[in-house]
């Protein structure tokens, strides 16, 4: 038998305690749950109201971990809102598609005039092929006739909607008994639904909150910081925040692996410069976790390499990613930012993006000045650049795309990297500011990533 595949589209403008108790009932009769928040929707402008990564988060802090349920987030990295007849071609191919829709979606369907029928792009065409989950209210009386020709009724165990909690939270109400506990302390960390603009920092508490502790032991430092914290971690499941031992790239390995669980990262410093960790002298003069800290959501790069044949990988990157020479001979390449080029031949031993929080590491050591962490900002820098003479970087702003190309990959081959991580050898790399990844890492209030790099900048 095909896979059965329940598509559960939405805004989700927030997910609440009622949308995940309706993904619950849909992993029990279909064999894979795909929640799919929508992208912007111009007859639905509230969908902007909240950037999209903040949205995204949400998504997965409610929807993450439950079994047979994938949170799909193209709509928010493609900035587009994937109809449904699209996504019946996309997911066909991998089994039997059902569309989760509501019971006054179909009502009237049995006279033509359905809004999936009237108002869906194809909707006379999926009303007649495709197949749906009904999700029926109690106490709704559903006219059998109604229904698509192909249908199943879901009966709703718990009844909400995101347009009650986004009241609630505009008017200060409580939100507790409609949002899981997770998803309503991100929500009032960063402002949202209430302030115009989001914030990115925020001042709390870890006091109490249990951690999931990532540590390399075979590193001695490592193993002897770590050593206050045995006995007291948890297993990730039910961790609120996760505590990584080690350095910098001990803590970009921990984004890569667990940023989709949304759990805010301590860094504990056990390397060398640790710009995105603790100094271990902060934590350890005090109770641990630190009772008086600095929140910091951060966000991540969205990259795409492209190969020889032209196919594309895609990836996610925290600090940065860039292309390099991969033979003794110079880089040429070409550098193409929001469709214009601007650069059309660096010649150089490579070319770099990379974030504000990036821009500590390899970054400055190519020439660039660090951003601030909070800086609406990300930087392209070129690395030993012969030309254009006295081309070092330039500084990008949020909504801006780059194509580094390489323009003789057969004699002048280039290989790619991201935080670090090798991607083989590509002919060009596709990078913008995701609109859906981003990292939480916290900080002891005494000692903020902004006063590291303000230390920087000053020469301390």
């Amino acid at each position: 038998m095909p896979k059965s595949i329940a598509i559960f589209g939405g805004s989700f403008n927030p997910p609440g305690n009622h949308h995940a108790a309706i993904a619950r009932r849909l992993a029990e009769m279909f064999d894979e749950v795909r929640v799919i928040p929508c992208g912007p929707r111009p007859d639905k402008p509230v969908t902007g109201s909240v950037p999209s990564v903040y949205r995204a988060a949400l998504a997965d802090i409610v929807f993450g971990g439950l079994p047979k349920v994938v949170v799909d987030l193209s709509d928010f990295e493609q900035e587009t809102f994937t109809r449904n007849h699209e996504l019946q071609t996309r997911f066909e191919a991998q089994g039997e598609v059902w569309h989760v829709v509501g019971a006054d979606l179909v009502t009237g369907g049995a006279r033509g005039e359905s809004l999936i029928q009237r108002t869906w792009a194809r909707g006379g065409e999926l009303w007649q092929k495709a197949n749906f989950a009904v999700l029926k209210r109690q106490g709704y009386a559903l006219d059998a006739l109604d229904l698509p020709p192909h249908a199943r009724e879901v009966d709703l165990i718990a009844e909400g909607a995101s347009t009650v909690i986004r009241e609630h939270l505009s008017q200060g109400k409580t939100v507790s008994h409609l949002l899981p506990p997770r998803a309503q302390a991100y929500i009032e960390r960063y402002g949202l639904y209430r302030a115009p603009i989001p914030g990115n920092w925020a001042r709390g508490t870890l006091e109490g909150a249990n951690f999931f502790l990532q540590a390399d032991t075979a590193n001695p430092k490592v193993r002897a910081l770590s050593a206050a914290l045995d006995g007291h971690h948890v297993a990730a499941g039910d961790a609120d925040f996760i505590s990584v031992v080690g350095g910098d790239g001990a803590m970009l390995r921990s984004i890569r692996e667990h940023w989709r669980a949304r759990l805010p990262f301590f860094g504990i410093n056990a390397g060398h410069l640790g710009f995105l960790l603790n100094a271990p002298e902060q934590v350890n003069a005090r109770p641990f976790p630190p009772s008086d800290v600095i929140f910091r959501q951060l966000p991540m790069l969205f990259l795409e390499f492209e190969d020889e044949d032209g196919q594309k990988r895609m990836a996610h990157g925290f600090n940065d990613a860039w292309l390099e020479r991969a033979t003794s001979q110079s880089a040429w390449l070409e550098i193409t930012v929001n469709n214009v080029r601007r650069i059309p031949k660096l010649v150089s031993d490579g070319a770099l993006v990379a974030t504000a929080a990036g821009s500590t590491a390899y970054a400055r050591s190519m020439g660039a000045s660090p951003l601030l962490a909070d800086t609406p900002a990300w930087l392209l820098v070129g690395s030993n650049v012969l030309e254009p003479a006295h081309w070092r970087s330039a500084l990008l702003s949020p909504d801006t795309t780059v194509e580094i190309r390489s323009l003789d990959p057969q004699n002048r081959p280039v290989q790619a990297f991201v935080d670090g991580l090798s991607m083989g050898r590509v002919v060009a790399l596709h990078a913008r500011l995701s609109r859906a990844a981003a990292a939480e890492l916290v900080f002891c209030a005494s000692h903020d990533m902004a006063e590291k790099i303000a230390a920087i900048q000053f020469g301390a």
